[in-house]
């Protein structure tokens, strides 16, 4: 344990952030920032903070009296969130719906960009937490910061509407965890995860009701930040009526911070089945994984908004990743970390192609995108490797990804994970249809119009860099294995 001076030393990372954002808020106070000023500044930043843990060596320190941890894994998520947020505040410079621009100037732009690096700053803590109470104000803080850059556009009846239906079911299953990570207290005394666990072994099987009502509670909070089902009500609505940049970002980031803190909480805090005999994790969340993705695909096929589809292909992605997470294994949290890292660079550069199709005059629906192929054939190429790597076609980051994560289901073996790798394969088959819909339209439909379709440098620019590693992971990934082999060793 070290004291709290030596900790700071090895908060850097966090603390470059909390900088950050003083110098947005401050600065703009004095000179009013524009855009590509406030843009710079983030963008700074974000560099200092993923450069200090990259060259701070590889650490395992609790910090902070066991609140947080300074270790490998936090480390690769840190590098992981300052990525998606350094896309979205790049992303986020050519997009009309994302700051007002009014009277010639960029009003809130420096606000926008500050509440940007505070979901990053929260994002690092949920992948640091070791703590119940660290845990909860973590999630809490990307909550509350999400509700703000959801609604960011006030006078937007539809962002607006989004952002009151996100604070109402955040509210709710806030306060659900909330009541499980009590019990967790009141049961074992403690808050630090490894305190928690030793304290639930302890108590043995007669203790095993309450135990599992209390983390059928905290997965409340989980699942509401994950989007999996029956928390996933919000993503929907949210990702419709959001800012496109903000909508790319909650797709990622708070999505994967749920999951670092899902793993750490029940690979720290929660005993598995061999230690306390008749814990039903894994078919808890089995069954919320087929859930899950079966409900996100058959609804992404009614959709005929483009966000609406990617975000119940979201919810399912999420039924996915939740299927690893459910053997409880090293090859299952190794597939975990991976599928992320080619879910990062899909999903956020078929989102980057949307907002490009958008400012240059496009609708969201799908039938809007007739045509493309033949008005802007390089950045329809591109989407296309984007939804056949969401699909799992091979040779793309995204079919690595899946067969690590039904690798992973099937190396357990028995008769429940062959059923819920199988569901897992059917659903990636449904997926292929609603992803071709958009590929139909592209390609295969003739527009109103052939003339060529202006895209944006900077969108145009961002699709082409996450499209090649997108391509590049699908041929050559055993890098990044390693690297995630070490993270989590």
């Amino acid at each position: 344990m070290l004291s709290n001076t030596l900790s700071l030393h090895l908060f850097v990372p966090e603390i470059a952030l909390v900088v950050g954002i003083l110098l947005l808020l401050i600065w703009d106070l004095a000179f009013s920032l524009k855009r590509g000023s406030a843009a710079f500044i983030a963008l700074a930043a974000l560099l200092c903070s993923a450069t200090v843990t990259l060259i701070s060596g590889r650490v395992s320190l609790d910090l902070f009296n066991g609140m947080i941890a300074r270790d490998p894994y936090a480390d690769f998520f840190k590098i992981f969130f300052t990525v998606a947020t350094a896309v979205t505040v790049i992303v986020s410079l050519r997009a009309r719906d994302a700051i007002d621009h009014t009277d010639g100037r960029d009003r809130e732009a420096a606000e926008y960009y500050a509440l940007l690096l505070a979901m990053c700053l929260g994002m690092n803590l949920m992948a640091a937490a070791t703590d119940l109470l660290m845990a909860y104000l973590a999630l809490e803080m990307v909550s509350l910061v999400s509700y703000v850059v959801v609604g960011f556009r006030r006078r937007n009846a539809a962002s607006a509407e989004a952002s009151l239906k996100y604070v109402i079911f955040g509210g709710v299953a806030s306060g659900v965890m909330l009541f499980g990570l009590s019990l967790l207290y009141g049961m074992t005394g403690a808050t630090e995860f490894a305190a928690v666990r030793t304290a639930l072994i302890a108590a043995g099987p007669g203790a095993l009701a309450i135990q599992i009502l209390a983390v059928v509670f905290v997965l409340a909070g989980f699942g509401y930040k994950i989007a999996s089902v029956p928390f996933h009500m919000w993503c929907p609505d949210v990702y419709e009526g959001a800012p496109t940049p903000i909508t790319a970002f909650l797709s990622v980031g708070p999505k994967a911070a749920g999951f670092a803190l899902l793993i750490r909480f029940f690979v720290g805090a929660v005993p598995d089945e061999a230690q306390l005999l008749g814990a039903p994790w894994a078919v808890l969340i089995g069954v919320i994984s087929a859930a899950t993705m079966t409900l996100g695909n058959l609804a992404a096929i009614l959709q005929a908004n483009v966000k609406r589809m990617l975000a119940y292909s979201s919810i399912a992605h999420a039924g996915y990743l939740l299927m690893a997470l459910c053997v409880f294994t090293r090859e299952g949290e190794q597939a975990i970390l991976f599928y992320l890292c080619a879910y990062l660079l899909m999903n956020l550069g078929a989102f980057i192609v949307v907002i490009g199709f958008s400012e240059a005059g496009l609708g969201e629906n799908i039938e809007s995108y007739r045509g493309v192929g033949v008005r802007a054939p390089l950045i329809a190429a591109v989407f296309a490797i984007f939804l056949f790597s969401l699909t799992g076609i091979p040779p793309m980051a995204g079919f690595i990804g899946k067969f690590y994560l039904f690798a992973a289901v099937l190396k357990k073996g028995g008769m429940f994970f062959t059923v819920l790798a199988v569901i897992g394969i059917v659903n990636s088959a449904i997926s292929l249809y609603y992803y071709a819909r958009i590929l139909k339209e592209m390609f295969f439909q003739k527009g109103e119009t052939e003339a060529p379709l202006a895209i944006a440098t900077v969108h145009r620019t961002l699709a082409f860099a996450l499209a090649v590693p997108t391509i590049a992971l699908g041929i050559y990934w055993a890098p990044l294995i390693d690297y995630i082999g070490r993270a989590i060793s």
